[in-house]
């Protein structure tokens, strides 16, 4: 794949998880991304920042609401289920281990996730604006 059709922020090779920013749970996902990829495999970028927003677009998603994680690998998009199981595939053991899940037919696994996600703020709760990365963890965000 050329750079040209690379999604915008996106260099060749890069993995990106798109979070929601404000979802308590998200944001738990994220700092425990950071501490289970060691080999820092995964950019990072809320669907609030520039850069999400930019990469929502690209792929044709809403821009302002949005109520899955994504993951983009060169060009591809997964989102739900597909997108955590592929994300956990790359972890270290014992995570990777949980893409068994993978046995479960996908629309049980959309399922479960959807109702998780659509209820997110209401079970985890929400910050009122988007956390800032530690200065330590910026380098593992999307940047302009």
């Amino acid at each position: 794949m050329t750079d040209a059709k690379l999604p915008p922020f996106i260099q060749p090779g890069e993995r990106v998880v798109l979070f929601d920013g404000v979802c308590k749970l998200c944001n738990g996902w994220v700092k425990f991304l950071i501490a289970h990829d060691p080999a820092q495999r995964f950019r990072l970028a809320s669907v609030q920042s520039v850069q999400g927003q930019a990469l929502l677009a690209w792929f044709g998603l809403p821009t302002e609401q949005f109520e899955t994680m994504a993951y983009i690998e060169g060009g591809e998009l997964l989102v739900r289920s597909d997108a955590l199981l592929h994300i956990l595939a790359q972890l270290p053991r014992p995570w990777r281990f949980l893409t068994l899940l993978r046995l479960i037919p996908r629309p049980v696994r959309d399922w479960c996730y959807d109702r998780i996600a659509l209820n997110r703020y209401r079970l985890f709760g929400r910050h009122e604006r988007c956390l800032l990365p530690n200065a330590d963890h910026t380098r593992r965000f999307l940047q302009d």
